[in-house]
């Protein structure tokens, strides 16, 4: 099948972007978007061009490097579905197709396709953790957890941090993804004691980031190729809310002390 392709080229952060025009014949139907991608590189370093640079490391859509708009939509046409994921059986013979990086503030393009998501690993060292020292692998029995609480903690859990519901968003807002954080640890008895310094700490990171605010659209959840659910931003608003309630009826405690 052939497969027409304009890719976002840009040589680096500073640089002006724009979009190339590239045809590929002969692609397999079983290659995934990846492999096709790695074919035109190919051809592309034969001829002595720059190849495009793409995000990209397990390929199995765990890891959620990749990742970057197809005709306008994150990680592509196919609902909970990586861009690895993502086979060429989805597109039809002679299809032309629109690739641009991850659209948003906080993702600044580092070259091509790729963006700079290092804002998420910030996010995640400002709260995304439990403060404990484990020592040996505890018995998995010694701390009772509901069965509603752990189904919902692994499936908030399930968030590979892609970046796909903040570029899907109309606000770019990381509500999603730092929902799913604080919610598989809030659910869970050993991340009570921090939950809510983590929700204050992660919220406060997020907007410091320069990401928006959430205003319910559900882009995120729609295209969240690993299902999250909205129900988690309504959790990270009510601990937030609750914890700066707390704090500050302790520092006018400690005031009035």
């Amino acid at each position: 099948m052939k497969i027409i392709l304009n890719i976002w080229r840009q040589k680096n952060s500073s640089s002006p972007g724009k979009m190339v025009r590239y045809e590929l014949d002969k692609v397999n139907e079983h290659m995934s978007f990846l492999e096709m991608l790695d074919v035109l590189n190919e051809e592309l370093t034969r001829k002595g061009e720059d190849p495009v640079t793409f995000e990209h490391d397990c390929r199995e859509g765990i890891c959620g490097c990749c990742g970057f708009m197809i005709n306008g939509i994150p990680h592509g046409p196919e609902r909970g579905t990586t861009v690895c994921q993502l086979h060429m059986r989805h597109f039809h013979d002679g299809e032309e197709l629109w690739l641009e990086p991850f659209r948003a503030k906080a993702f600044p393009v580092i070259k091509d396709l790729m963006v700079d998501r290092s804002a998420f690993d910030r996010i995640i060292s400002a709260g995304g953790y439990i403060s404990v020292n484990t020592g040996s692998a505890p018995e998995a029995n010694a701390i009772p957890v509901k069965k509603q609480c752990a189904d919902r903690a692994m499936d908030a859990a399930a968030c590979i941090g892609c970046g796909a519901c903040v570029a899907a968003c109309p606000n770019a807002s990381a509500s999603l993804f730092v929902s799913a954080k604080i919610a598989h640890l809030g659910l869970l008895p050993q991340g009570e004691p921090e939950r809510d310094r983590r929700a204050v700490r992660m919220v406060l990171k997020m907007t410091e980031e320069g990401f928006g605010y959430c205003t319910n659209t559900g882009e995120c959840e729609a295209i969240c190729p690993k299902g999250v659910k909205i129900e988690n931003i309504a959790m990270m608003h009510r601990d937030f809310t609750r914890a700066v309630a707390l704090f500050r009826e302790e520092a006018k405690a400690g005031g009035a002390g």
